[in-house]
């Protein structure tokens, strides 16, 4: 019997190298990647260590459609568990965040309750009033706890995973980018701004987005007017060994330039065009590799950001076929001096939602989708830089989107 996913679309044979635009905007391809994606074998993001120091402390958020709640327990370990109730679904935790004073999830509607690991440990009039009522003789409390998920951290940031049998977090991630956390997560992260955005678009393109290493001097004018991300400066594009990670980096002040970019064609402006201050883009030199700009995506929906000075993660929750919302946090470090904390906040109106280097990103998510109606039954055509994929030593390449459909495909069997 052939499933929902084998009727409603149809790869094309040429692989990575053809996205069919119905993949974006079907709904049972969409409902199908809540299971075989976010609740498959893959480890999704859920928040900082810096959203909850003390024990207590609490943030609700999403993986795919489910939400959970990630809490810190009283021996200081970090827990996950879906929020909701057994009993009859509703949300435990309502609250974007907080602190439970008392170390138990209990429900708004009939007090059930839960400990930390999800047990079942109480419930409002089990043995009933007076005798009568009351849960049946066979109710065991054993039967009913909360779903909890695999938990691990790296360097500040928490993932979570459903998977039974995906491998530890690291091993997941590989070797490289595992060094490219460590290194741009050198000392303990502290929060210096957070705000979010609902995109019109799916998720998937966002993504996409994200490990288009050739688009940012293209559609982002602020890059390569001002010569931080240009194709013409040294650069490259890294890979796990699966292909299914990604890292872009630049370095700035390599810039050799190119006739593209000097003659204007490409929507870069000449040189009498400048910024009233411009220490917006002054920076220190703060990684011994003289990386000034990096863009790391691991799948399914994380993307740790470099631009200058200004670091930061970014989640991207799907809400629907043709929506999603992309949270942003910036960050800095508690070693960092007043002077560094400055330039980090300044530099931060690069990035996020209204950002001078990002804001087009919130955009052309909703142009794909608006151009790609009434043709879903034709296919993107994505062989910049070759068919393949793996690590290349230039940013003009779409390898890493290769990448991405391929443990795409094989998570959704298509």
């Amino acid at each position: 019997m052939s499933t929902v996913q084998e009727q409603t679309i149809r790869w094309p044979e040429a692989g990575a190298t053809r996205v069919p635009y119905r993949i974006y905007s079907d709904q049972d391809t969409y409902m199908k990647e809540q299971q075989a994606i976010f609740r498959g074998p893959v480890w999704n993001f859920l928040c900082l260590e810096a959203d909850i120091p003390n024990v207590g402390d609490y943030v609700t958020t999403k993986v795919g459609h489910s939400s959970v709640v990630v809490i810190r327990g009283p021996d200081g370990a970090i827990k996950s568990l879906v929020n909701k109730c057994i009993h009859k679904g509703s949300v435990l935790c309502h609250e974007a965040r907080g602190n439970r004073k008392r170390p138990n999830l209990v429900c708004p509607y009939h007090n059930w309750v839960y400990d930390l690991n999800g047990r079942l440990t109480g419930v409002a009039f089990e043995h009933g009033i007076a005798g009568g009522g009351g849960m049946p003789e066979d109710f065991d409390k054993k039967n009913h706890g909360l779903k909890a998920l695999r938990v691990e951290t790296i360097r500040g940031l928490v993932f979570g995973t459903f998977s039974d049998t995906v491998a530890d977090l690291r091993t997941y991630l590989g070797p490289e980018m595992v060094a490219h956390i460590e290194r741009t997560l050198y000392g303990k992260v502290k929060i210096l701004g957070r705000s979010s955005q609902i995109m019109h678009n799916n998720w998937k393109l966002y993504i996409e987005n994200s490990r288009d290493n050739y688009h940012p001097s293209l559609l982002h004018a602020f890059f390569a007017t001002f010569k931080i991300n240009r194709l013409s400066a040294e650069g490259g594009t890294i890979q796990d060994d699966h292909s299914r990670h990604h890292i872009s980096f630049t370095k700035r002040f390599t810039d050799v330039g190119h006739q593209a970019y000097d003659s204007g064609i490409l929507r870069a402006m000449k040189d009498d065009v400048g910024l009233r201050d411009p220490s917006l883009i002054d920076q220190w030199m703060e990684y011994p590799d003289n990386i000034t700009n990096a863009i790391q995506s691991l799948f399914p929906g994380f993307v740790l950001h470099q631009i200058m000075n200004a670091l930061g993660v970014r989640q991207c929750i799907p809400l629907g076929p043709d929506k999603c919302e992309l949270v942003w946090t910036q960050i800095g470090f508690e070693e960092d001096t007043p002077e560094q904390t400055q330039v980090r906040r300044k530099q931060n109106n690069l990035v996020g939602p209204a950002g001078l280097v990002s804001m087009e990103d919130g955009m052309i998510g909703y142009l794909v989708e608006k151009g790609i109606k009434g043709s879903e039954d034709e296919s993107a055509v994505i062989e910049m830089g070759g068919k393949g994929t793996g690590s290349m030593p230039t940013r003009a390449t779409e390898t890493s989107v290769r990448g991405f459909w391929e443990f795409y495909r094989e998570l959704m069997n298509v």
